[in-house]
C-alpha cells in the first residue's frame, strides 16, 4: 500500500510509473488527496473543539471556586454539547479513513524505474542465459510419461483421492523431492539464512499484509468456517513474523519449506500437464527485511544466490527482467528464473525474485527507527529458492539417458542413489 505523503509530493512522477504497470491511477490518487484533505480538515476541527473543551474545563473549576454556580452550569451544558459535535466528527473521520484506505488498496505498488514497457511475458527482458542445451535420444519422453516410465509419481491416485492438480509422489520420486528440499534449505543455510518451519495455514490479516487480499481471492483456498487461508507460498506466514515489528538490526534473512496450495482457476491446456500447474506444490522460500538504502543491492545478491543453486544442478537456465505488464500487484522489480524443460522443448518457471519495497512494510506497519529517531517503513523481499515441481520436472527430462535417469553430483549424497 502506497503511502498518501508520497502521492501527494510525487504524484506526476508515480502516475507516469504506473502506466508502465498499464494502470492509470491519476483518478484514483486525486480521490485519494482530496478525501485526505477533508481529513485534516475533519482533523483540525476535532483539534479545535478538544482545545475548547479543555479550557471549558478550567474555567467551570474557577466559577466552582468562586461559587458562581449558574456560569459553571452553562459552561457544562456547552461542553456536552461540544462533547456531542465531537463523537459526530469523530465517526465522520473514521468513515473518511475507510474511504482512504479502499482506495488506497485500487493502487499498484510503483514499478522501479528500470521496469521495461510491455503488456505480456513477451516483452520480458531476458538478462542473461546460462548453460547448455541438453541433447537427448531421439525417443526422449516429457516428464509425465517419464514419472509413469518410472513409476515416480501417481497423477491418477492424487486424482483420486483429492482431484487433478494433487500429484502422489513416490518411492524414488519421493526420494528425489525430499532431496532436492533438503539440498535447497543447506544452500539457503550456508548463505546466512535462518530456517523457519510455518504453518500452512493463516489467517486473513496475513493475507492482507502481503498483498495476497483483496488482491487475489480468486487464486486462494479458502476455509471459510474458520476464515483461515491456504498459504499459496511461505512468503506469507513469513513476512508476517515481522508485522506490527520495529527492527533493530538489519538484514533479517529467513528461508523455510512448506507446501503450497493455489487454486489455479481458468488453467487448462496442454502447458499445464503433469507438473507444470499444480494446486499444491512444495517451495523453498527466501525472504529479507532490509534497510530502504540496500534493498537493491540485497535484489541482486539473492538473483546471484538463486543462480547459484541452478548452476550446481547443471540446469540450464536464463534470467528475465520482468517487463510492467506482467509485474504482479505489489511488486517494484521483479527477476524471474526459467529452466529449460529438454522434455518439453520449452521454458519453465522456477523462481521470482522480488523487491516490495515500502509496500508490504506499510500494510504490516513494519517499522524501524532512523538516524533521527523517527519510524521508517522497512523495503521487504523475498523469492523462491526453488520451487520444486518445475525443478524436478526439468531435472529427469535433461538427464533422461538410455540407462535411466541420471541425478546430478550435487544431490547424490541426498538421494542416496545416482540413477533411477
Amino acid at each position: 500500500m502506497l503511502n498518501i505523503s508520497n502521492l501527494r509530493e510525487q504524484k506526476k512522477e508515480i502516475v507516469e510509473l504506473l502506466k508502465i504497470k498499464n494502470f492509470n491511477a491519476l483518478d484514483l490518487i486525486d480521490s485519494v488527496i482530496e478525501k485526505d484533505n477533508s481529513r485534516k480538515l475533519n482533523q483540525q476541527k476535532s483539534d479545535d473543539i478538544l482545545s475548547k473543551l479543555n479550557q471549558i474545563a478550567k474555567e467551570i473549576g474557577v466559577f466552582y471556586k468562586q461559587g458562581n454556580i449558574d456560569k459553571a452550569n452553562s459552561l457544562k451544558q456547552s461542553s456536552v454539547e461540544l462533547k456531542e459535535e465531537s463523537k459526530k466528527l469523530s465517526a465522520i473521520q473514521k468513515e473518511i479513513q475507510e474511504e482512504i484506505r479502499e482506495i488506497l488498496l485500487l493502487i499498484p505498488n510503483i514499478p522501479h524505474k528500470s521496469v521495461p514497457k510491455g503488456n505480456s511475458e513477451n516483452d520480458n527482458e531476458i538478462i542473461e542465459e546460462v548453460g547448455e542445451m541438453p541433447k537427448l535420444q531421439d525417443n526422449s519422453k516429457p516428464h509425465w510419461e517419464l514419472t509413469e516410465l518410472y513409476d515416480l509419481i501417481d497423477f491418477n491416485l492424487g486424482n483420486k483421492i483429492t482431484g487433478a492438480g494433487f500429484p502422489v509422489f513416490k518411492g524414488k520420486g519421493a526420494k528425489l523431492q525430499r532431496a532436492l528440499i533438503s539440498f535447497f534449505l543447506d544452500q539457503n543455510i550456508n548463505a546466512g539464512y535462518e530456517e523457519y518451519l510455518p504453518p500452512s495455514v493463516v489467517n486473513a490479516e496475513s493475507m492482507f499484509g502481503t498483498g495476497a487480499l483483496p488482491d487475489k481471492e480468486d487464486q486462494m483456498y479458502h476455509v471459510t468456517e474458520d476464515d483461515l487461508y491456504l498459504i499459496p507460498t511461505a512468503e506469507v506466514p513469513v513476512t508476517n513474523f515481522f508485522r506490527d515489528a520495529i527492527v533493530k538490526d538489519f538484514p533479517i534473512k529467513c528461508t523455510a519449506y512448506t507446501p503450497c496450495f493455489r487454486r489455479e482457476a481458468g488453467s487448462y491446456g496442454k502447458d499445464v500437464r503433469g507438473l507444470n500447474r499444480l494446486h499444491q506444490f512444495d517451495k523453498v522460500e527466501i525472504v529479507q527485511i532490509e534497510h530502504p538504502d540496500n534493498s537493491y543491492s540485497t535484489l541482486d545478491k539473492m538473483v546471484k544466490h538463486v543462480a547459484s543453486i541452478l548452476n550446481q544442478l547443471e540446469l540450464p537456465y536464463r534470467i528475465l527482467r520482468l517487463c510492467g505488464g506482467d509485474l504482479s500487484f505489489t511488486s517494484s522489480l521483479t527477476y524471474d528464473f526459467e529452466v529449460y524443460s529438454a522434455g518439453q522443448k520449452r521454458w519453465l518457471e522456477v523462481s521470482s525474485v522480488s523487491n516490495f519495497e515500502s509496500f508490504q512494510a506499510n500494510r504490516l506497519k513494519l517499522r524501524f527507527k532512523n538516524n533521527e529517531g523517527k519510524s521508517q517503513l522497512c523495503h521487504t523481499l523475498n523469492g523462491s529458492a526453488l520451487a520444486l515441481p518445475r525443478i524436478f520436472a526439468a531435472l529427469i527430462e535433461n538427464n533422461q539417458t538410455s540407462d535411466g535417469i541420471k541425478i546430478p553430483k550435487v544431490l547424490q549424497a541426498y538421494t542416496g542413489f545416482d540413477i533411477i
